[in-house]
């Protein structure tokens, strides 16, 4: 990470949307994900109906960094070297003796201690985003259930069921089409799953752009969600705050691919229209890649290396792939430099008196896992017991290497000392 960063010497300055500008009330929005997966695996593909239920001690398996093997139905945490540190088979926690006949101390069968090394493939997925932690708990459920049902059963399949749960959630017409449960709830009651950005972050950008600073919101969500996120969060004129507004941009795809793959796309009513040959004037647009957004940011500042700074809280989608191919600074959003202390366990209420998505609260997913340990540090097991048996997680590393620095939200920013 950078010893030294000004966010003064950048000319333009950009943000995701999701969990970065737009912080989501996780003990509400993190169910609410688990369930639109849950119900379609139940009713639409036939998986056991105890994956519907989910007590508040079930949300400590959640812990980002997890990687699943999508063939062994295995949960692990990587080491910086790549060795396994923790691992699970489903909900179940492998202890030490089983841990070392199954993993010893070698790198993992998919570790590259390079770039090389993906948050998803065809092999594993690496959860690394509050987006992706509920689907960690489904997943890690479903391999209970199945293993449980198929006596002992040590390959899985149940991977592409998830993708069809995304796709039927999330397309991008779903939003539009009120498919699932998902978009249906957050537009029917938005102030519970959102929070509104404080006052201290609205006056920060505008300070940005009074200095002179380009602003840029770069999100992989669609126009219609977007619009309503803003809205919400920023209020009518949310729009005037920003000079380029990107959305569809299919991260990390926007920084990896060439433009020849990735077009940008004209939008009219959140529909996309046309593709465009480049970049050539502000707006909202639509997919896209960074090096036509870099090609007109050169003519809007009039410097031939103009620098940015972006903000984004996923490593796979935002960090690592606008510093590796863009060569961007860096600003994680890291909610897990929080700790607990913003959380309070929620008094007893009746049942009947919550509505359909509501059940018992679970404490925020940035808070300590007790089953996985910290997201930034860890023992390696049958080691504890000697002078310094720590070690940093594949996680950790990655931050180290790939963000200017780390912060816990934009507020840390826009009103320190508030923080």
């Amino acid at each position: 990470m950078a010893q030294h960063f000004s966010l003064a010497a950048c000319d333009v300055v950009g943000f995701d949307l999701d969990h970065t500008l737009c912080r989501y009330n996780l003990p509400e929005s993190a169910p609410l994900i688990y369930n639109s997966f849950a119900e379609f695996l139940v009713k639409e593909k036939g998986y056991d109906k105890e994956l519907l239920t989910v007590t508040p001690e079930d949300w400590d398996f959640c812990c980002k960094g997890l990687a699943l093997d999508l063939e062994d139905g295995n949960f692990i945490k990587l080491a910086d070297n790549g060795t396994v540190l923790r691992a699970s088979h489903g909900t179940r926690m492998m202890a030490p003796e089983e841990l070392a006949k199954e993993y010893g101390r070698k790198e993992w069968k998919h570790f590259m201690s390079d770039t090389g090394m993906a948050c998803r493939s065809g092999k594993y997925y690496i959860y690394d985003n509050y987006f992706d932690l509920p689907g960690a708990l489904l997943c890690a459920r479903v391999v209970d259930s199945l293993t449980k049902q198929h006596n002992g059963q040590k390959t899985f399949d149940f991977w592409k069921d998830i993708v069809a749960g995304i796709q039927h959630n999330y397309k991008m017409s779903a939003f539009k089409e009120n498919c699932g449960i998902y978009f249906p709830e957050i537009k029917r009651d938005p102030g519970r799953y959102l929070h509104s950005c404080p006052e201290s972050v609205k006056k920060w950008l505008r300070q940005l752009r009074n200095a002179g600073k380009i602003l840029l919101l770069i999100t992989s969500s669609h126009s219609d969600y977007c619009r309503l996120l803003c809205k919400h969060i920023l209020g009518n004129d949310f729009a005037d705050l920003f000079d380029i507004v990107i959305t569809n941009a299919l991260k990390p795809g926007f920084f990896s691919h060439l433009p020849s793959q990735r077009p940008f796309r004209r939008l009219e009513d959140d529909e996309e229209q046309e593709a465009l040959p480049s970049l050539d004037k502000p707006g909202w647009y639509s997919q896209g890649n960074a090096v036509h957004l870099y090609e007109l940011l050169k003519k809007m500042t009039g410097k031939p290396e103009p620098k940015v700074v972006y903000f984004g809280d996923s490593m796979h989608s935002d960090i690592f792939p606008a510093r590796h191919y863009s060569n961007w600074e860096t600003v994680l959003i890291l909610e897990e430099l929080r700790g607990d202390r913003d959380w309070k366990p929620e008094e007893s209420e009746p049942l009947e008196k919550k509505g359909k998505y509501e059940g018992q609260k679970a404490k925020p997913l940035y808070s300590l896992s007790n089953k996985w340990g910290s997201f930034f540090i860890d023992s390696i097991s049958g080691l504890e017991n000697t002078e310094d048996p720590s070690v940093y997680t594949w996680s950790c590393k990655r931050i180290s290497t790939y963000s200017t620095i780390a912060i816990p939200s934009i507020e840390a920013i826009a009103a320190p000392r508030n923080c």
